[in-house]
């Protein structure tokens, strides 16, 4: 069921903050998926998710190489939700920090990464059942 990126209701945003494992599909450049393991955080209002990465991830190379169409896709049991959107790579210090504290929040402190970034998505579809 298609949900709204500001609103997607209670239980999903709920299920949003649960500490779970997501799925990143980002496109090589043949066009075929590269599905990877991540931890994401969603924020509503600004209708962004953002995973923290090593800057010299495949899935970083295949956005900044012009694939910026993502979806990030948490499953567990019969609840699912997928945040489809456009991603961009950030590298500044402000946004990295922003990321980290986030995840922070979800999972745990990631250990430190001198080469992190952040991929932010802006997200404009939300599809799932919570």
């Amino acid at each position: 069921m298609a949900r709204d990126p500001s609103d997607p209701g209670p239980e999903l945003l709920a299920f949003l903050t649960e500490r779970h494992l997501a799925t990143l599909t980002t496109l090589r450049p043949d066009g075929s998926p590269h599905v990877v393991p991540v931890g994401v955080t969603y924020d509503p209002a600004t209708r962004t998710a953002r995973v923290i990465t090593s800057g010299t991830s495949a899935k970083v190379r295949h956005v900044r190489d012009g694939g910026g169409r993502v979806a990030v896709c948490q499953v567990d049991g019969r609840r699912w939700v997928t945040l489809e959107g456009t991603a961009q790579v950030r590298d500044d210090a402000a946004s990295v920090a922003e990321a980290v504290e986030r995840y922070a929040r979800r999972y745990r402190q990631p250990r430190e990464n001198p080469a992190r970034v952040a991929i932010e998505i802006s997200v404009d579809r939300i599809l799932g059942s919570a």
